[in-house]
């Protein structure tokens, strides 16, 4: 790793003073415990055959976690969150190229990195015993490499000035080790250039897409508020001036009557429709009660009957109670006007920093973001919080949509 190098190269007369030699040791100490763990599970058969393919999948994130014991910086995971049920995970993690790698990682680890480690640990160890030939042959323990036998004081002596000096360089080539292995484990388990552009792609497709929708969506509510509520309020002042006039005329009953009653409804009506036009565009009880609160009103006002299952610890990021609030809002819309759906069930789960989302209708089906503005602004608002947004949707039913969004 850098950090490593430099300490190394820069100044290196202090390098033997730094952290670094302990945690070189202690990474190539807990890559021999990964490595014999994988070697017994390899050779004993604990992992089902066919599912060696998928072995390297925990153990690359339990390396890209271990590899912060040189360097702080977190390696992100090269697997983008995979389409819904068993049949998309194997079709998406056996089309990946880093699931591969990864297999490949786990096969070196038990064998070629785990020999090196083990070969260069042993010495360390062996060095150190010998270090302590002055105290053992003091206390009437010799020492026996072999035909070498140390049972003299001055033979402990010089036994031990040598490996205290192979034990300095060998702490050198330890580290060097450790950092030459942390950084052939970050080239296979972190992803490539070519993923990270295609993720950078499609985030600045989404971006575009998402930017027109906010100004097809402005360009709506001006729309709205023009045809729809302006136009009610224009037609309710006509009415009260007319009401009023009528009136002047007939004392109070009849004809002036009728049109204050006229009046009044289409003031409701236009109250209504401004509240629409408002809560469309960010209700008030997801700011002030957070997003079961909001889901739950949307649940109220549905047409069909919606179930909820949303146990959430706390309040999330608002950007992220917004996005999951216009993705069950959509949702809601959708299995009501387009798949006829008798009921519908929301749950969602925080995961670590991550929040799972799902909607499930039991209507018509056949939904198809490619085929629809609604559910691809959903994807394009999701892909900007660099989250995943996912629909399974056969012919004939059940219809769900998935949103998985970061919290950190």
């Amino acid at each position: 790793m850098t950090g490593v190098w430099q300490a190394m190269t820069v100044r290196p007369h202090r390098f033997l003073l730094s952290r670094w030699p302990l945690r070189c040791v202690l990474y190539l100490v807990s890559s021999v415990v990964v490595g014999v763990a994988l070697l017994v599970a390899l050779l004993l058969g604990v992992v089902f055959p066919p599912a060696v393919v998928f072995l390297g999948l925990p153990v690359g994130a339990v390396e890209r976690r271990r590899l912060r014991i040189l360097d702080p910086a977190p390696v992100p995971s090269p697997h983008p969150v995979p389409p819904p049920g068993l049949g998309g995970w194997l079709r998406a993690r056996l089309g990946e190229g880093a699931t591969w790698r990864e297999l490949g990682y786990v096969l070196t680890l038990s064998s070629v990195l785990l020999l090196v480690d083990l070969i260069g640990l042993g010495i360390l160890v062996d060095c150190l015993i010998v270090m302590a030939a002055p105290v053992l042959v003091a206390a009437g323990v010799p020492l026996q490499f072999g035909d070498l036998v140390i049972d003299t004081h001055g033979e402990a002596l010089a036994a031990a000035a040598v490996a205290l000096l192979v034990v300095l360089v060998g702490l050198y080539a330890l580290s060097a080790v450790a950092a030459t292995q942390a950084a052939f484990a970050r080239w296979l388990l972190a992803p490539r250039d070519a993923e990270l552009n295609r993720r950078v792609e499609e985030l600045a497709r989404s971006r575009g897409r998402l930017l027109n929708a906010f100004e097809a969506e402005r360009r709506r509510i001006e729309r709205d508020l023009h045809d729809g509520a302006q136009q009610r309020l224009v037609l309710l002042a006509m009415t009260l001036g007319l009401a009023r006039l009528e009136l002047d005329g007939d004392g109070g009953t009849g004809r002036g009557k009728q049109l204050l009653d006229d009046a009044q409804r289409q003031a409701r009506q236009a109250l209504a429709a401004i509240r629409e036009l408002i809560h469309g565009i960010h209700p008030q009880v997801l700011t002030d009660l957070g997003l079961p609160a909001a889901v739950g009103e949307l649940a109220e006002r549905c047409q069909v009957p919606v179930e909820i299952d949303l146990p959430l610890p706390g309040r999330l990021p608002a950007t992220v109670e917004t996005t999951a609030y216009f993705v069950v809002c959509e949702a809601l819309t959708n299995a009501v006007r387009h798949a006829r759906a008798s009921r519908v069930t929301v749950s969602g789960r925080l995961t670590g920093r991550q929040l799972t989302l799902t909607v499930t209708d039991d209507g018509d089906g056949g939904a198809d973001p490619a085929a629809g503005t609604g559910l691809r602004g959903l994807a394009d608002r999701t892909a900007v919080m660099d989250g995943t947004f996912t629909v399974t949707s056969p012919a004939g039913g059940p219809t769900t949509l998935r949103v998985d969004l970061p919290c950190g």
